[in-house]
């Protein structure tokens, strides 16, 4: 009886392989250009700048994909030359207007999302919330209060809306 268990806790431990080991991962330390990086990009001035050049790199395509899909008014009393030209002036200007709006709102929601983001010493949606106001306000300031208000309101409502659906603050 006692040689039958011997076999069988032999064969037991013989037929399972033991279960894998966690692996152990070393931590790796940031070098020093990293930390550099860091430091470079957590500037509030860069990365409003950075944010108002890629904005404006954004609205100079859009500008162009809109400015074609526009038909001349006058079409056919124009020859194919002229509704050419006409066209490149039409996308030309459509991509500039839209090169400024979108870089000077990049700007500006990168800045104030900066700025606040820093005094606050958090990084939640409140940030998001305060910027979209003031980028909302502030474009659409020209037009008067009213506008102001209703800018403020509807940039940040849409600023929640898109870091709800990126979900970049748990």
């Amino acid at each position: 009886m006692s040689s039958n268990g011997d076999t069988e806790s032999q064969s037991a431990s013989s037929g399972t392989p033991d279960p894998p080991k966690p692996t152990i991962e070393h931590i790796h330390l940031p070098t020093i250009e990293e930390i550099r990086g860091q430091d470079i990009w957590n500037n509030c001035a860069v990365r409003s700048v950075v944010s108002g050049v890629m904005g404006g790199g954004l609205g100079l395509l859009m500008g162009l994909f809109f400015g074609a899909l526009e038909n001349p008014l006058f079409q056919e009393e124009m020859t194919a030359r002229q509704q050419i030209a006409f066209q490149a002036k039409q996308m030309a200007q459509r991509s500039w207007s839209s090169c400024k709006a979108f870089a000077v709102m990049g700007l500006i929601f990168s800045a104030s999302e900066c700025i606040v983001e820093k005094a606050r010493a958090k990084h939640d949606i409140t940030n998001t919330v305060v910027a979209g106001c003031t980028t909302g306000g502030a474009i659409s300031a020209r037009a008067g209060p009213r506008a102001a208000c209703a800018g403020c309101a509807g940039f940040a409502a849409f600023s929640v809306v898109i870091e709800k659906f990126m979900e970049r603050h748990s």
